[in-house]
């Protein structure tokens, strides 16, 4: 654990209590740093808000803007969480913030104190534009005090976090729309029918103009890049430089976002192909994983979906790059064990894939648990004691292709085993 991570912990209550009681009263006593932000785009949804984050903050630094982004969880550093015009915060910014924030932060929460540091560094710090990340759900989220955002963007909705936001579509829908304010359009991602729904009566009931995909713009895949199409425009895109057909989506979602934000079609081309961000769908090709897949000529992935809409998305990515290349697959998975990886490897049936369980650090599913609920589900499936083990098994057999994936901390932990793959 890196040294921020443990101060927080060290210091701040750990639980999730979604509430805003204690949030307001921590701004408050900060001054209200919320309200002295750059122009907010804040994003909710249960997949792809961090990649529509970066999608939007690439577009908007290629216009020439200077961008704060906060979004979690981290991978290796703590530091990842805050990224103040451009750049990642440094270790004497951030303890120097947490000093004035421990000085009146009560019983704030350690998610709590985490976003009120990045509303105090951002609003001390001058940008042109501030993109803010919903940690979980959206009413009661501790990022819910911006009261007037410029934009509302609401990724995929689908069932997460069922242990804090319930196991009913709406309710979880409800709790993202809750980021809708009057005033404020909101760019909404395609939806089901029943959560687009509970999103239009929310955005009635506070006057929040909407713009939806599939309704008023859309975006696919054609002819190697990314077509953008709304009332106004036909947009001949480059496809995004993150990997996935998922991707296309999330970036028109980003489009859609950066056009409502004014910027110019070049800039859009231009962050398009520049945006990164780690674990999703992230070819590995320098660290020691990577050096041990490529001395077998094989490639080495990392995602870190951790539910079955995002272990859909896998299996597209995954399928799709079969059709063109095809490639015996192995993959490496760990989850956490309130994670519902049923529904995950449920998602993933129909791929030709020997899978090895593995832990991490923290609150891990059993690996023999695990791989008992993967076999269950069709697949071939072993414990391992390691990534390390796992690789050398998938290896071994031949594997061609290997994925790491199921969860955001075990791609930390593989992240962080060299300074070469820290997220920067």
């Amino acid at each position: 654990m890196d040294p921020i991570s443990e101060r927080l912990r060290a210091r701040h209550p750990q639980r999730i209590d979604l509430s805003l009681d204690r949030m307001r009263a921590l701004c408050a006593a900060l001054g209200d740093p919320q309200d002295r932000l750059p122009p907010v785009v804040h994003v909710a949804g249960t997949n792809g808000k961090g990649s529509t984050v970066s999608l939007i903050r690439a577009i908007a630094e290629a216009a020439g803007l200077r961008v704060h982004a906060y979004t979690s969880p981290h991978l290796v550093r703590f530091n990842e969480r805050i990224r103040l015009a451009g750049s990642l915060i440094s270790d004497d910014q951030l303890n120097a913030i947490l000093d004035r924030i421990e000085a009146v932060a009560g019983e704030a929460t350690v998610f709590e104190s985490t976003t009120a540091a990045a509303f105090l560094a951002m609003s001390e710090t001058p940008a042109d534009l501030a993109i803010i990340e919903v940690g979980l759900g959206g009413s009661l989220d501790a990022t819910n005090v911006i009261d007037r955002p410029l934009l509302s963007v609401i990724t995929p909705v689908d069932l997460d976090h069922a242990e804090f936001l319930g196991d009913r579509l709406e309710g979880v829908a409800a709790e993202k729309a809750g980021i809708l304010k009057a005033g404020a359009r909101g760019v909404i991602a395609r939806q089901s029918e029943a959560v687009m729904a509970v999103i239009e009566r929310r955005a009635a009931e506070v006057h929040s103009p909407l713009t939806v995909m599939g309704v008023d713009f859309d975006a696919w895949a054609e002819r190697g890049g990314l077509v953008y199409q709304d009332q106004e425009r036909f947009l001949d895109l480059p496809a995004p430089a993150l990997s996935g057909p998922h991707q296309f989506d999330n970036a028109g979602v980003a489009v859609a976002a950066a056009l409502e934000l004014d910027l110019p079609e070049a800039a859009i081309a231009a962050g398009l192909k520049a945006v990164r961000w780690p674990a999703r769908m992230q070819r590995l090709t320098v660290g020691p994983y990577a050096e041990k897949a490529q001395k077998a000529d094989a490639e080495l992935w990392l995602d870190g979906g951790h539910n079955p809409h995002a272990g859909r998305a896998l299996a597209r990515s995954l399928a799709e790059r079969q059709s063109r290349a095809p490639r015996p697959t192995a993959l490496i998975v760990a989850m956490l064990v309130n994670k519902d990886a049923g529904g995950f490897f449920e998602a993933l049936k129909g791929l030709d894939a020997q899978v090895f369980t593995v832990s991490f650090d923290g609150a891990a599913a059993d690996p023999t648990a695990l791989a008992a609920v993967a076999q269950g589900r069709g697949f071939g499936a072993l414990p391992a004691g390691s990534v390390d083990e796992a690789l050398d098994r998938a290896l071994a057999l031949g594997a061609g292709r290997i994925v790491i994936c199921g969860s955001l901390y075990l791609a930390g932990e593989v992240l962080g085993a060299s300074p070469e793959t820290w997220p920067v």
